[in-house]
């Protein structure tokens, strides 16, 4: 079968959309760090349909970590397909955003080279939230990560998101190619913000000079991105096939769901992402807050509870009745209250639209993929809600089981005695907490709740830890079902 690229383009089906420019005429206006399935399913998107009016703002895509992500896309003229999944439907549509593509561990120069082209304008990134090298709990950048450590004695070759920031700022400031913005769209709190203030860490140590010169001619705009991207499977590069009729290596998958809002705080030209339905607003912390605590919370809830629970998909734990009341009622009763309503938002039908989203049975999300990463994730998508309630003097109910379900998952074995591949940046601690607990359910508990870089000082909050290390408890004693059950049972109503 030929490969989807260029020379195949026109001859694609009717049904199947395109991009409405041609491609080989698009300038490249956008440097982005993170080239993976979710940037390629949402950003890119909203670029594509810019480019339909303005094709200054063609996508130079960079992978940070392997040439994988970047090698189909640059055996296809950076043309990959988007497959639109509901329950009753799937679209095909050819994305033509990124023009250009760079492997970093084989061209750092390059890459550093390329933030110092005056025609860059904005500099985007999906690295993840352990792509920062910093505190989850404290936001502060980890000057003891090894990426650190490298990139201040190694400047010129860094290795780490921050460091390479850095190193391309310096490299603009040397060219005198003129101001920058910086775009985040990781699910980090006031991500923005908080990627100004590591890239000023780091400046501040590397050279206090250029620390001032990113002051003044940078801005780190605050965004909320939501769209729910599983990873690739072979069904979907099977189905690109059949609806295209060429080849596609690059083609990713999407519910048909998609919000990208962005705080207007732009120090160079700013695309008009709004053309594809992007969001410019004053104040992003509302939108944000409310896709970091419901949306994000609730997944990762539905993750480690339903994986616990035999469930391998997303869309099969959100349909378990049990879960699905326990997540309906953590929402209702502990999250919204905590939330400023955005303007022109209903929650309560957010928070229905949500469970709708993750029942998409077309979408083959795993369960375990969401659960990667906790360390890096629960800060900002539970253990913040927790410290609100806290602060409010609010009852906590839910959300302690919901953190007992990351310590049960991530202490590496499931209720069948099975072993779990916990992929995060502390395995290494999780499994010297279970050794020495010697599998006595407290004391892992103990041990996970004295993890200052997930818990800060919340692990001492004695009704607080009281409360995880009892349902805990439940978790190994009883297993999850029937601890949910219980719970639900027994959990009075909170108000809300």
């Amino acid at each position: 079968m030929p490969r989807l690229g260029l020379p195949t383009l026109a001859a694609l089906p009717e049904p199947v959309a395109r991009p409405r420019y041609d491609p080989t005429r698009v300038r490249t206006g956008i440097l982005h760090l993170g080239l993976g399935a979710f940037h390629r399913a949402h950003q890119a998107v909203y670029t594509d349909d810019l480019l339909a009016v303005d094709d200054r703002w063609g996508i130079c895509g960079v992978s940070l970590k392997t040439p994988r992500a970047i090698a189909p896309l640059a055996a296809q003229d950076g043309l990959y397909t988007l497959l639109t999944r509901s329950t009753d439907r799937i679209d095909a549509r050819v994305i033509g955003a990124v023009r250009e593509t760079l492997f970093a561990g084989e061209a750092r120069s390059a890459l550093v080279t390329r933030f110092a082209d005056p025609r860059i304008a904005v500099v985007s990134s999906t690295v993840t939230e352990k792509g920062y090298c910093h505190d989850p709990a404290t936001g502060a950048l980890d000057f003891t990560h090894p990426d650190i450590v490298h990139d201040l004695a190694h400047p010129q070759a860094p290795v780490s998101a921050v460091g390479i920031v850095v190193a391309g700022l310096a490299a603009r400031r040397a060219a005198a190619a003129g101001a920058l913005t910086f775009v985040c769209c990781d699910n980090l709190p006031h991500n923005g913000r908080l990627v100004e203030g590591l890239v000023h860490a780091y400046a501040t140590r590397h050279d206090p000079s250029l620390a001032d010169w990113i002051g003044s001619h940078v801005s780190f705009p605050s965004t909320m991105v939501d769209r729910i991207v599983p990873a690739t499977t072979d069904a979907d590069v099977a189905d690109a096939a059949r609806l295209l009729g060429v080849h596609d290596a690059a083609a990713v998958t999407a519910e048909p769901f998609g919000q990208w809002v962005i705080e207007d705080r732009f120090r160079a030209a700013r695309p008009a992402w709004d053309v594809g339905g992007a969001q410019w607003v004053d104040d992003v912390a509302p939108f944000e807050l409310m896709k970091l605590r419901l949306l994000n919370g609730s997944h990762s809830t539905l993750a480690y509870l339903g994986f616990l629970m035999g469930h391998d998909f997303v869309w099969q734990a959100s349909s378990d009745p049990l879960l699905a009341r326990f997540v309906e009622r953590q929402m209702r009763e502990e999250i919204v209250p905590t939330l400023t309503r955005p303007e022109g938002t209903d929650l309560a039908a957010y928070c229905a639209q949500l469970m709708t989203r993750f029942r998409n049975a077309a979408l083959p999300h795993r369960t375990r993929q969401i659960a990667m990463d906790g360390s890096q994730k629960l800060p900002q998508r539970l253990l913040a809600t927790v410290r609100d309630r806290l602060h409010a003097g609010a009852p906590l109910v839910h959300l302690p089981l919901a953190v007992a379900a990351w310590i049960r998952y991530a202490s590496g074995s499931d209720e069948r005695g099975n072993r779990i591949e916990v992929q995060d940046p502390l395995a290494a601690s999780f499994a010297a907490i279970v050794a020495h607990a010697g599998g006595v359910a407290p004391a892992i508990a103990d041990g996970f709740l004295d993890l200052a870089p997930v818990f800060g000082d919340l692990g001492s909050h004695a009704s607080f830890r009281t409360a995880v290390r009892g349902c805990v408890v439940d978790l190994y004693r009883d297993g999850a079902a029937a601890t949910v059950q219980r719970h639900l049972a027994a959990a009075p109503v909170l108000p809300t």
